[in-house]
């Protein structure tokens, strides 16, 4: 019986299981419904002095390419393996007594490594990538908790904002998501895999601005300027600085 749940599973992980999962016990948060990228090209006023710096170099945690986490040589979670993924060498966030990570099959989940409990589960997809649309959903990016929430992005063409206590989505944007993004003051700094940098507020997921870039690499952050590789735009316009 549990290999024939097993099989089911795997059959249904493709598109998308639902709340109740055999192979992920617990609730999970509804996948959130499709949609677009509305942008306001609103100027940003209150521009951030610095970006939040999340510190992980004490986290002990790790995690393999099969979705499975460890404490040493102790296995705290298994997830389940897929082959169809990208190159990346995944690691947990750990944040308080908890840890959150992201796994290959499109969810982010908040564990407590003590006593292996899975407190919720998190799909960041859109269910389009599952039938046709993104043919990997990858959590790739690092997550980054922040206050009350956690924000992540995926493969399967999803940022979302997260609460870190119930993991119940406050929003998604239809946004593929590949490298680290950065989160400063109220705003998220997010490059996503068709090339584009997203000026994305905190609260409500508006987009105020987007501004195309040449690669899709990690954005950093300093005084009022967005880095992308070797292009710098004004955080307040999204304007390119020549």
């Amino acid at each position: 019986m549990h290999k024939i749940l097993m099989i089911v599973c795997g059959l249904l992980i493709l598109s998308g299981c639902d709340r109740h999962d055999p192979i992920l016990p617990g609730t999970r948060t509804p996948i959130f419904e499709t949609g677009t990228v509305s942008v306001l090209n609103k100027t940003i006023t209150d521009v951030p002095s610095q970006p939040v710096v999340i510190n992980n170099s004490e986290c002990r945690y790790t995690q393999d390419a099969s979705n499975v986490i460890w404490d040493g040589d102790r296995r705290i979670f298994s997830g389940f393996p897929t082959k169809n993924t990208v190159s990346n060498t995944p690691r947990p966030i750990c944040s308080g007594k908890y840890i959150y990570a992201g796994l290959t099959t499109g969810e982010v989940i908040k564990l407590n490594p003590t006593t292996r409990q899975l407190v919720w589960i998190a799909d960041i997809y859109r269910p389009s990538a599952m039938t046709g649309g993104s043919t990997m959903v990858d959590i790739v990016a690092p997550i980054v908790p922040h206050g009350k929430y956690v924000y992540a992005g995926g493969l399967g063409d999803a940022f979302c904002r997260v609460s870190a206590a119930t993991g119940a989505k406050t929003w998604c944007l239809d946004i593929g998501v590949g490298v680290p993004f950065v989160i400063a003051g109220n705003y998220a700094f997010v490059v996503s895999v068709d090339q584009n940098l997203y000026a994305v507020e905190l609260s409500t997921g508006t987009v105020y601005w987007r501004a195309s870039v040449k690669k899709p690499v990690a954005p950093t952050y300093e005084s009022g300027i967005i880095s992308v590789g070797y292009e710098q735009f004004s955080v307040s316009t999204g304007k390119k600085i020549e």
